[in-house]
């Protein structure tokens, strides 16, 4: 006899589960791995009914959730920073994945844009980070910094490219490759600027804490454009491998590739 399947028990095909903030990389009956564009908060921070990658995920699987699934985000990005998002649809896979993060058995590689020319090809950052507000007194409580009480922090760096631009705040910028073995918050924002090569777009580590400050006062201006360079800090999660078969990249979002 054929099988009548209804609207409750049929999945949605992949075709219809496309999302226009988002795309999904790949997908299983354990995981979704999405690219994350910038500006998309991961979680809600305010009550003010912002757009969030974990609610447009429990939209799209909404299927699985009914079923008993779940909506896990493995590793979490700043609302700024684009790129590769895990995302447990199952119990057993968040705590697969959970510990495989605690074993330090993920690996996670970024691109950023930086100001200046870096005079090594390679250098590896060894530097504790904890937060500044809990150490002294800060502007911006939860900007980080590093402090040799902080958690431990190692971020390999790589230049992949050197090149000129005119702008109105520089005009020697570089692509770097980054790769934390640890996942300290800031971690590679706050390494990169501790060598003196901040990410192009960091309100927070960029040239001036206090354009930070502005731009919750007033949003973005002419002002913070002139100095900041681009609206988001230009950070992007390229790639995430925990295996030879889960191996997920990305590539260099357009606002970026475009800007170089």
């Amino acid at each position: 006899m054929p099988v009548l399947l209804s609207a409750t028990n049929v999945k949605p095909p992949t075709s219809s589960r496309q999302r226009r903030d988002f795309q999904i990389i790949d997908e299983t009956d354990d995981y979704i791995v999405v690219d994350k564009p910038p500006l998309l908060l991961i979680h809600p921070s305010k009550p003010d009914g912002a757009a969030t990658l974990w609610a447009e995920l429990r939209h799209l699987l909404a299927f699985e959730i009914a079923a008993g699934g779940q909506v896990s985000i493995v590793n979490r990005l700043d609302r700024e920073t684009s790129g590769v998002v895990l995302v447990a649809k199952t119990t057993a896979a968040a705590r697969e994945f959970g510990l495989c993060m605690h074993a330090r058995r993920v690996a996670k590689e970024y691109h950023a844009i930086v100001w200046g020319w870096p005079d090594w090809e390679s250098k590896t950052v060894d530097a504790p980070i904890g937060r500044r507000g809990q150490i002294e007194q800060s502007k911006i409580y939860l900007k980080q910094t590093i402090h040799p009480h902080g958690a431990k922090a190692v971020t390999k760096f790589e230049v992949s490219r050197r090149f000129r631009k005119h702008t109105t705040n520089g005009e020697s910028f570089s692509l770097v490759k980054a790769q934390p073995s640890t996942g300290r918050t800031h971690q590679i924002r706050v390494h990169l600027a501790s060598l003196g090569h901040p990410i192009v777009g960091d309100k927070i580590y960029g040239p001036d804490e206090n354009l930070y400050l502005r731009f919750i006062e007033t949003g973005w201006t002419d002002e913070l454009a002139s100095k900041l360079l681009l609206e988001r800090h230009a950070l992007h999660a390229s790639r995430l491998r925990i295996d030879e078969r889960r191996d997920w990249s990305s590539p260099l979002p357009r606002d970026l590739a475009d800007w170089m």
